[in-house]
C-alpha cells in the first residue's frame, strides 16, 4: 500500500483504522426500533436492492511522511436490509447490514471516479494485504463480527415537517445507531430520500471523524505516517416495495 514499506504496517480504512475495541451487545435502533427487521410494521415496506446500492468511503493519508502513502477508496456493494416508511410523522425506520467481507479495497474504476487525489495505481498485492489487515482481529475482527449494522429513524424532515416522505423527494436527517466490530455509536446522517409507488432511494454524502465512532485513527512511527481522522462517506441505497 505504501511505497517501499511492508503492506503489513499500512491500513487505511473507514472506521477500521483504530485500536482493538471492547466488545458490546448489538444496539437497538434510536426511538426503540428493533435491531432486526419486522416487515409487519404498518406503512410501506421495502427491501434493499443490493445490486443497485453502494457505500463508498474515502480515507486520506496524513503526517510528515504522507507522501509515502496513498489515499484509499473503500466500497461495499453487498448491503442488505429493510425500510419501513410510516404514515405517521417521524415513524419511519430502517435496518441495514453490511458484510465486512463485502468491502472492496481500491477498485480501479472507483479510484478514477474520485479524481486526482486517488490517481495513483495500487498494486493487487497491496490491495489484498490491506483487505487481510482490515478483516483481522485488531481491526474489523471479521471472525467474530461478520457484519456492520446501521439502524435508524428518520427524525427530522427539512421539507415535509417531520419525516413523512412525499411521493417525489424529501430532505431528511436520519439518526442512526452504528455497530462496528462491537463498538456502538449514534450519529445524524443527512440524506435525500426519493420515492414512487414501487421504489425509493436514499443518497447522501458526509464527512465523519473516526473518533466520533469511538475509534483511534491509525498512526505509524510516532505519527510520521498516519490516517486522517476525517473521512468522507457517500452512499446510494435503493429499495423495492414488498
Amino acid at each position: 500500500m505504501f511505497k517501499e514499506f511492508s503492506i503489513g504496517f499500512l491500513v487505511l480504512l473507514l472506521a477500521a483504522c483504530g485500536a482493538p475495541r471492547p466488545r458490546h451487545a448489538g444496539p437497538q435502533s434510536p426511538g426503540g426500533a428493533p435491531a432486526t427487521p419486522n416487515l409487519q410494521l404498518p406503512g410501506r415496506n421495502y427491501r434493499i436492492d443490493a445490486s443497485r446500492s453502494e457505500l463508498r468511503i474515502l480515507v486520506y493519508r496524513a503526517g510528515p511522511l504522507a507522501h509515502l502513502g496513498h489515499n484509499h477508496v473503500i466500497l461495499n456493494r453487498s448491503i442488505h436490509g429493510s425500510v419501513n416508511i410510516a404514515d405517521a410523522t417521524g415513524g419511519s425506520v430502517f435496518w441495514l447490514k453490511l458484510p465486512v467481507a463485502g468491502f472492496v479495497v481500491d477498485d480501479a474504476q472507483a479510484r478514477r471516479d474520485e479524481g486526482k487525489d486517488f490517481a495513483a495505481e495500487i498494486p493487487d498485492d497491496a490491495k489484498a494485504g490491506t483487505m487481510r489487515n482490515m478483516l483481522s482481529t485488531s481491526l474489523l475482527d471479521a471472525d467474530e463480527f461478520s457484519e456492520i449494522s446501521v439502524n435508524g429513524v428518520a427524525s427530522v424532515g427539512a421539507r415535509d415537517s417531520g419525516g413523512v416522505v412525499t411521493p417525489a423527494s424529501a430532505t431528511l436527517i436520519a439518526t442512526v445507531a452504528i455497530s462496528v466490530a462491537g463498538h456502538e455509536s449514534t450519529i445524524d446522517v443527512p440524506l435525500t430520500l426519493s420515492s414512487d409507488s414501487e421504489h425509493l432511494s436514499a443518497t447522501g454524502s458526509m464527512d465523519l471523524r473516526q473518533t466520533s465512532l469511538g475509534l483511534t485513527p491509525y498512526s505509524l512511527m510516532l505519527g510520521a505516517l498516519q490516517v486522517q481522522d476525517a473521512m468522507t462517506i457517500t452512499f446510494e441505497i435503493v429499495a423495492s416495495r414488498i
